[in-house]
């Protein structure tokens, strides 16, 4: 959709909250995938150990200094959740967790725009669909 040929970061798209949801190490992912993909999902990965509120405060502060791909995989990671919120929500998640989830996203987003102008298109036009089903707008 993006035009993203990548593969390292295709890669670390599909593995980048492995370190963050599962019991896997950096190390692990470095002999298994490689130090380059390792380096991508360590750039966007949070520190689990921050409250959640400081997590999602630091997202937004650091995205506009993430290295380009770091950018693309964030985008593109913000871009599926909302998807994902909006379309197949967890089921302990209520109807204000949800959109503020989607607000929130917006200002992580509006820190890396430039990147890749049809997924950029793509996220807004998925989050004005899931502003709109959520009755946001």
């Amino acid at each position: 959709m993006g035009g993203v040929r990548d593969e390292a970061l295709i890669a670390a798209a599909i593995l980048h909250d492995t370190i963050e949801d599962t019991n896997a190490t950096p190390e692990e992912i470095k002999r298994e995938f490689g130090e380059e993909i390792l380096g991508l999902i360590l750039e966007v990965t949070d520190d689990k150990s921050l409250p959640k509120e400081v997590r999602k405060q630091l997202q937004i502060e650091t995205a506009p200094h993430k290295s380009p791909r770091a950018k693309l995989l964030k985008l593109a990671d913000k871009l599926c959740n909302i998807y994902d919120i909006v379309h197949f929500p967890p089921r302990d998640w209520s109807l204000k967790r949800k959109q503020e989830y989607l607000l929130w996203t917006g200002k992580v987003i509006a820190g890396i725009r430039g990147i890749n102008g049809k997924l950029e298109a793509h996220y807004d036009e998925t989050l004005k669909e899931g502003k709109r089903l959520l009755k946001m707008e």
